[in-house]
């Protein structure tokens, strides 16, 4: 079932064009901002969003030219299974790796302790309504939310499309706590408050 539910979501979001995500991304980075949980973090990580995803790229843009958040990306190391992190502080320190996203290049790599962060924003294809996902199939996220500390706050970022009511969820599944669209706010039921 999560396959397929992964499956049709994707198709349907490979649907929209440059301008619908353009649109609707800039809408999300509307809805985001505001949240108590955005203001008050000082130590943000980001994916940074590649082919159809919600777009993290001008909210990115945004937060490094107003310098009052510490901007925090995630790259793959060869082999290893967890992502790494890295601050970053101008968007050029960024170039095509790992399955074509955007990560540090290696003489911009600002490595940045998991601890240190407040909130963290995460993508996938999939979220439903207890903040529970579905991902790429690789395992970074789901393995990097394990390790995170209980407090740190996690966003996920998604089109109005994604939200599912329910996903099978499995052992290693670590729900987001709070889902937003370009539609609305959703605080997930299974996020701890």
């Amino acid at each position: 079932m999560k396959q397929a539910l992964k499956q049709e979501i994707f198709q349907k979001r490979k649907a929209f064009s440059k301008e619908d995500i353009k649109k609707k991304s800039a809408k999300i980075k509307d809805n985001l901002y505001p949240l108590q949980e955005f203001k008050k973090a000082k130590n943000i990580m980001f994916y940074v969003s590649f082919g159809n995803e919600a777009g993290t790229r001008e909210a990115i843009k945004d937060l490094l030219a107003k310098k009052e958040k510490t901007v925090v990306v995630p790259y793959v190391l060869e082999n290893y299974p967890i992502l790494q992190l890295s601050e970053l502080k101008n968007f050029d320190w960024l170039e095509p790796k790992t399955f074509g996203i955007l990560e540090p290049k290696e003489l911009y790599i600002r490595e940045f302790n998991y601890k240190k962060l407040d909130l963290a924003i995460i993508p996938g294809i999939v979220f439903d309504k207890k903040g529970y996902r579905i991902g790429y199939g690789h395992g970074y996220y789901d393995r990097f939310l394990k390790i995170l500390n209980k407090d740190v706050k996690k966003i996920g970022l998604a089109f109005e499309l994604q939200i599912a009511d329910k996903i099978p969820e499995e052992e290693h599944d670590v729900p987001v706590d709070i889902v937003v669209t370009e539609e609305r706010v959703l605080k997930c039921s299974n996020a701890k408050s």
